[in-house]
């Protein structure tokens, strides 16, 4: 693929760091092309880019900079890949869109989102509240100039890992043979027309978690005063601090203390009334049980409003869908270091890159509740194996840069569609630019379940009981000290 008009970059964090090589090699693209944004002087990490002609430019973009600042380094046919955190999403896809602009993204922000975080009521905190403002304008815009919205790893690579996962289920279900006609037909329909709603209906699924474990361990010592992350430490302070947040299925018979139902909207998510770093629930990766925070996250919106099925008007039909996510080791130090900082970012920040000496990030989708009780699918990616890809980096990066990658990739080539989700993408297209970047590509069954391994260490409190009569139910996954 060759992409001859510019490529506007706004920041240049560790993934734009990953994703602009790729971006070199993939679009053959001049690097007199490329023009970078940040308010931080990246003249010497671009200095080899610089060198060859890409053009940097220190300056933050704000609500009274944005315009100008685009108006003056894109035109109709360009392409802006928004990496900034900080930046609002619905400012800049609504200048790209009237400007004609190709626009990518990998998650949706909001001009300075922590100010008076501790004030704001729960649902103003929340992505939902974002979403529900999103959503009109797919209609609206259809047919206008191509915006991707959330296609990094995750969210985007995850929704079209748990594609690919529904359809290997229902491949080996088949397999097996012990179905009826009518059903096995019916199975076969969905599987030919990738009907994936209805799909993981017919299949029994009823939990979808995006389950993640970084195990990339550093040679050089976190100190007290530094919050030390493998991709954004702001990015992640900010989604830690915020409201958990649940797409919450049809078969979920409790709901969680202080859980917030919106009344505007699709209605598909709870928003707990407490942190994402405060809550965990227990997961499971590839040989690895784990247990990870419910940080609020894009997918736990789109893959849940995706995947709900109606009939007559009346929701019938929707899968529990959330983050688990269990960060390297130094971020979790931070993060309980955050507890103790009332929750204010520490001085100093770093994201681990040349110090990392071993590890790797395991991502992907954990489907649950059908007959094979678990099935994993997604990326396990080495330390090692990024390097090969993307000097300079790490894991977490290049998966994340893979997604980006894949969704610019599609934007060229349909240039004229309008806003879309990661669930709205044809996942094998999407996937075939990203798994060069992704190491291990795994997708298997598990007999794993949330009580597969559980003990109740206090059998008087009442809150540490299970639900025996149904392993899927949300409260048998909540983790308890």
């Amino acid at each position: 693929m060759e992409f001859k008009n510019r490529i506007v970059m706004i920041g240049h964090g560790v993934v734009a760091r990953a994703l602009l090589p790729m971006l070199v090699k993939h679009l053959r693209v001049s690097c007199a092309e490329i023009v970078v944004i940040d308010f931080v002087d990246r003249t010497a990490v671009l200095k080899p880019w610089i060198d060859k002609g890409l053009r940097f430019f220190h300056e933050r973009v704000t609500p009274f900079s944005l315009a100008r600042l685009l108006s003056t380094h894109a035109r109709p046919g360009d392409l802006i890949v928004d990496l900034a955190w900080s930046v609002d999403f619905f400012d800049i896809v609504q200048w790209a869109h009237d400007n004609e602009v190709l626009y990518v993204n990998a998650s949706l922000e909001s001009w300075d989102p922590t100010a008076e975080m501790h004030r704001k009521p729960t649902l103003e905190k929340s992505l939902y509240s974002r979403y529900t403002k999103l959503l009109p304008l797919i209609d609206k815009w259809r047919g206008g100039t191509t915006a991707v919205v959330d296609h990094g790893s995750n969210p985007g690579l995850v929704s079209h890992f748990t594609k690919a996962g529904l359809l290997d289920i229902g491949a080996a279900v088949l397999r097996e043979n012990k179905l009826s006609a009518p059903r096995k037909r019916r199975i076969e329909r969905l599987l030919e027309d990738e009907t994936f709603p209805q799909l993981a209906r017919e299949l029994g699924v009823k939990v979808i978690h995006c389950s993640e474990w970084d195990s990339q361990r550093a040679d050089k010592a976190k100190t007290p005063d530094e919050f030390v992350s493998t991709w954004s430490p702001e990015g992640m302070w900010e989604e830690s601090i915020s409201p958990s947040e649940i797409g919450w299925g049809t078969h979920e018979k409790w709901m969680p203390p202080h859980a917030t139902q919106p009344e505007t909207g699709p209605g598909n998510q709870i928003v707990l009334q407490r942190m994402g770093l405060n809550t965990w629930i227990r997961s499971w990766v590839p040989n690895q049980e784990i247990v990870g925070m419910v940080v609020t996250h894009g997918e736990s919106f789109g893959l849940s409003h995706a995947l709900t099925v109606r009939e007559k008007d009346q929701v019938v039909y929707r899968p529990t869908v959330h983050y688990a996510y269990q960060p390297c080791d130094d971020s979790i130090v931070s993060m309980h270091e955050l507890r103790a900082r009332n929750y204010e970012l520490h001085p100093k920040t770093r994201i681990l890159t040349d110090e990392i000496v071993a590890g790797q990030d395991v991502v992907g989708a954990l489907i649950m509740g059908h007959r094979f009780r678990s099935w994993w699918t997604g990326s396990a990616l080495s330390i090692d194996e990024a390097r090969k890809k993307v000097p300079g980096v790490n894991a977490t990066a290049v998966q994340v840069a893979a997604g980006v990658l894949a969704g610019i990739a599609w934007a060229i080539r349909n240039p004229n569609r309008g806003l879309c989700l990661p669930e709205d993408l044809p996942h094998r297209e999407i996937l075939d630019v990203a798994r060069p970047y992704l190491g291990t590509w795994l997708s298997a069954r598990s007999d794993w379940t949330p009580l597969s391994r559980h003990r109740v260490y206090f059998e008087e409190l009442a809150e540490a009981q299970v639900d025996k009569s149904d392993p899927w139910q949300f409260r048998n996954f909540v983790f308890r000290p």
